[in-house]
């Protein structure tokens, strides 16, 4: 059947009594394609149900369909035509992991980032108001964990102030973002769902108005009686939204009748859909953790992944139980990631020193600043990516009062199958301009423990260590320290022609590079700063008289660390030349790191190929223009 499923047309015209089948056939389709390469597995086999129940009442693309986040948007996908492509899901040249507009005109955003699309949604149906096309209604699928993010209420206030903006926001309400939802309006949503009451107004419905959902009308005189005690109207109708549900969001004619209900209404409204988590696939509804949010590959009949080794994550995880163990002063906050960013360990051992706020890193810095001022040292565990969400708050919240806040950077960098969203490829770039902050990078798993120890020593201003995704780098030992630096290889002579910078995890390409130059008969030293921010003085003396300076990271080569040592040598009067090998400043298509480092010129081989090219132009004569 689902082959058959051309766009949201063919899953109008199904009957009621072949939509089970299509959601088997879904829920089979996503399993078999997560277990072989990953993906987000648990949200998708969640809203099977929901989605169908989208496109048979809405008409997309005329009615856009915005996901917060785009991580439970396969099934979207499948009903929009794109089955075939699902077996190279999040490969490279295949399906993206999350909406895409070069792929459908039924994804209108790329939306991987949480708490934005009530905003998207708010606008575009503005827009549509403003041209006169009052017959398009914009809905908004938003999980729970999206509700933390203050951004969504910040949209949800604009919404509600217009009376007549025909903006459906369907709830997605499984009590979890990526591990349970943190929070108080979590709380009341949870509380709503042991509650037997909510159950019993449940079975009265189904016996009394014929499986019609709760509805704002349906049991009207209940509104100040039962239904205000077991359901969070009151909340959103405080606002001015009107309020449908809660609905089993796994009873696709229930949820078709109150979204047909909602479009109906012309103007903001608000649709509570109960999910579970990882519907149909027991492994992934009896995992504790996250209900398979983003497992890696699997074995389908039981649900064990596949073996990933010892990861970065790791390192930084094991490390800061120990540090834990050693300061009591040492805390945690993660924002709605305690597994993912690898505090989970810690806070098993220190439950009372770790902080979820919820997808809010705004917050997260804010109150880290906070806490500092109280005495302690905040440890803030975020994705690369999201820490561009809270820049101000680290600028202006903590590092103007020059506070000892410690932010990890876990997926910095090079992160490949998530796509351009998800590269973490901004921070050294715009941490550069933050006065006062010291920003660490290691190497290998080694550097990782020694960095951070380092970093939560310091007391007169903020730290920042960053690492990528995926298994730890080799070990790479020092032949000698300078300054502050890590000299990796140093060439037989006392004049080498090329310093090599190699910043954390790229001092392994530069090393590579330079043993190919050194077959080319050019000599290279390797050194790691260790510390990108600020730089070592001894760097100053590394590189005068050398032919060329290669700085090598793997971030934007807009402002970031060989931004930062071309400004040092300038200041300095050092007149060498100075190249940056970094990523090109456009967002990148998803693939695997190691392709994309390839495509990008990121490896030994493509380095030794362009310096030698640099060095053999500057050794050439100049020849003027007759």
């Amino acid at each position: 059947m689902l082959g058959s499923i051309e766009g949201p047309h063919d899953v109008k015209r199904l009957a009621a009594g072949e939509l089970p089948r299509l959601a088997g056939e879904i829920r089979d389709l996503l399993v078999d394609s997560c277990a072989r390469f990953g993906g987000h597995l648990g949200p998708n086999l969640g809203v099977v149900e929901l989605t169908i129940a989208v496109h048979r009442v809405f008409d997309s693309p005329r009615d856009p369909v915005i996901w917060d986040t785009g991580h439970q948007a396969y099934v979207h996908k499948l009903l929009t035509g794109r089955a075939a492509g699902f077996d190279a899901l999040k490969q490279e040249g295949g399906l993206s992991g999350y909406p895409s507009r070069a792929e459908s005109e039924h994804d209108f955003v790329e939306n991987s980032h949480a708490s934005t699309a009530l905003s998207y949604a708010d606008g575009l149906a503005k827009a549509f108001k403003l041209r006169g096309e009052r017959d398009r209604t914009v809905v908004a699928v938003i999980g729970d964990g999206a509700l933390t993010g203050g951004m969504a209420w910040e949209a949800l206030n604009n919404i509600a102030a217009v009376k007549d903006l025909p903006v459906v926001i369907v709830v997605n309400d499984n009590g979890r973002s990526y591990s349970p939802t943190i929070g108080g309006l979590a709380s009341h949503l949870s509380s709503l769902r042991v509650d037997r009451r909510y159950e019993d107004v449940l079975e009265f419905v189904k016996d009394k108005l014929g499986n019609v959902p709760v509805l704002y009308d349906a049991l009207h005189g209940f509104k100040k009686g039962v239904k205000d005690v077991i359901a969070p109207q009151a909340m959103f109708e405080d606002l001015g939204l009107k309020y449908v549900g809660p609905i089993d969001g796994h009873d696709e004619q229930a949820m078709e009748a109150a979204l047909r209900k909602a479009r109906g209404f012309r103007g903001p409204v608000i649709v509570h859909a109960l999910t579970q988590k990882g519907r149909g696939y027991s492994p992934a509804e009896n995992h504790d953790e996250d209900q398979f949010h983003s497992p890696g590959a699997f074995d389908r009949a039981t649900g064990a992944e596949k073996p990933k080794g010892r990861i970065w994550t790791d390192v930084f995880s094991d490390e800061l139980v120990r540090l834990g163990k050693e300061r009591e002063d040492v805390v945690a906050i993660t924002a709605a990631m305690l597994h993912p960013t690898g505090l989970a360990r810690f806070a098993d051992a220190f439950p009372d020193r770790t902080y979820d706020v919820g997808i809010a890193e705004q917050h997260a810095l804010t109150s880290a600043a906070g806490l500092a001022m109280g005495g302690l040292h905040p440890v803030v565990a975020v994705y690369a990516t999201f820490l561009n969400r809270a820049f101000d708050q680290l600028l202006m919240d903590v590092a103007l009062h020059r506070l000892p806040v410690t932010v990890v950077l876990d997926r910095a960098g090079v992160t490949g199958d998530d796509g351009a969203s998800h590269n973490g490829m901004w921070d050294l770039s715009l941490l550069q301009i933050v006065p006062g902050l010291r920003i660490a990078v290691p190497r290998d798993g080694d550097r990782l423990t020694e960095l951070l120890r380092e970093a939560v020593d310091v007391t007169d201003g903020p730290t920042v260590l960053r690492f990528p995704k995926g298994p730890v780098a080799e070990t790479a030992e020092p032949v000698r320290k300078l300054g502050g630096m890590d000299v990796l290889r140093e060439p037989g002579t006392d004049d080498p022609d090329v310093l090599l910078v190699g910043v954390g995890p790229m001092a392994h390409a530069c090393l590579e590079a330079a043993t190919l130059l050194d077959a080319q008969g050019i000599t290279a030293t390797v050194v790691d700063p260790r510390w990108v921010k600020p730089l070592d003085e001894a760097l100053v003396g590394a590189a005068t008289g050398r032919r060329l300076v290669a700085v090598v990271e793997d971030n934007g080569r807009v402002g970031g660390v060989g931004d930062a040592v071309s400004r040092l040598l300038r200041d300095a009067d050092v007149d060498v030349p100075v190249r940056t090998f970094g990523i090109p400043q456009h967002f990148l298509d998803h693939a695997k790191r190691a392709v994309i480092l390839s495509r990008i010129g990121l490896t030994g081989q493509d380095l030794a190929r362009q310096i030698t090219e640099a060095v053999a132009r500057r050794a050439s004569p100049v020849v003027s223009p007759s």
